[in-house]
């Protein structure tokens, strides 16, 4: 079967091989399996951590959560109730309908409105619906934020939100490169002060890597992203999503956090397209479309 609904989660099978997992928790996407026109032999993509906590107790480790109203600790007065990351990561979503099935691929829709779990901490009015597309060698990922406010009065009641998605790719950190990134502005959330962490700079490497704790925001980026290493790599493309976050936490970070396994920061680096550095604004019945598309890539191109 294309798609199966299992105890609280979602397998989307393709009829080439391809596969997705994902948990109704958090609508966290665990595995994604595609091979490439060269190997066509399904291979695992995202990075999950053995000690990964899967039972929604808290949001998962690995794979491709959803980070939404905030990023990091929340900045907005609306948001000062929410945790770092905001909710939409550690509430359970409902399974909405399967939106295609066929030769090209199979997409399903899962669906979050406020419940009074959210509304003790965030009181907006609002409806995502999260669009999983898998094709052959490719995965799409569409978040829809509505503003399901019926408010007429001006200034508009617009909802203001920050969301991004937070890939974990399977990887070699110590190899892998991301680009283009060359001359785009960053923040640096490694550096030691306040104030140097809120100072802009020009990336100068053609290639970022990740071979030491790296957690850099780039700004108005350019939605297209080459993840490479040897032998290997992602595309992935973006609509919407104007900033991208680099990370990855190395053995300084990695080694105290809890759920990440040994060493498992040396398998992966995180590329997260998001809209972060300020807000976006949707007005009372609209909505925002927030996209990525993950493709295999056949034939790296690699800069040091």
């Amino acid at each position: 079967m294309p798609v199966q609904i299992l105890d609280r989660r979602v397998v989307l099978s393709h009829p080439k091989g391809a596969s997705l997992e994902l948990l109704l928790f958090g609508a966290t996407i665990t595995s994604w399996k595609a091979g490439s026109q060269r190997n066509p032999e399904p291979t695992e993509r995202l990075f999950l951590s053995s000690r990964a906590i899967l039972d929604g107790s808290k949001p998962v480790r690995g794979g491709i959560p959803i980070v939404f109203p905030c990023f990091g600790p929340p900045i907005h007065p609306e948001h000062s109730r929410l945790p770092q990351h905001g909710f939409a990561r550690s509430e359970p979503w409902k399974f909405d309908s399967v939106v295609m099935d066929n030769d090209a691929g199979v997409s399903v829709r899962l669906a979050l409105e406020p419940t009074p779990s959210i509304a003790a901490k965030y009181d907006r009015p609002f409806h995502l619906a999260y669009v999983l597309t898998l094709a052959e060698h490719q995965l799409s990922t569409d978040l829809h934020v509505t503003n399901i406010s019926t408010s007429t009065n001006f200034p508009p009641d617009n909802l203001e939100f920050q969301a991004l998605f937070h890939n974990y790719v399977l990887s070699p950190a110590d190899q892998v490169l991301i680009f283009p990134l060359q001359n785009i502005r960053y923040y640096d959330k490694t550096a030691a002060t306040e104030e140097s962490r809120n100072l802009a700079k020009v990336e100068s490497r053609l290639g970022v890597d990740v071979r030491k704790f790296t957690d850099s925001v780039y700004e108005d980026a350019p939605q297209k992203y080459d993840v490479t290493w040897p032998g290997g790599g992602l595309e992935i493309r973006t609509n919407a999503l104007k900033d991208v976050v680099i990370w990855n936490p190395q053995r300084d970070v990695g080694s105290r956090m809890a759920d990440m396994e040994h060493a498992g920061w040396e398998r992966f680096v995180c590329v997260e397209p998001g809209y972060v550095r300020g807000f976006v604004k949707v007005e009372p019945g609209e909505t925002w479309i927030g996209q990525q598309v993950l493709s295999v890539i056949e034939n790296e191109e690699r800069f040091t």
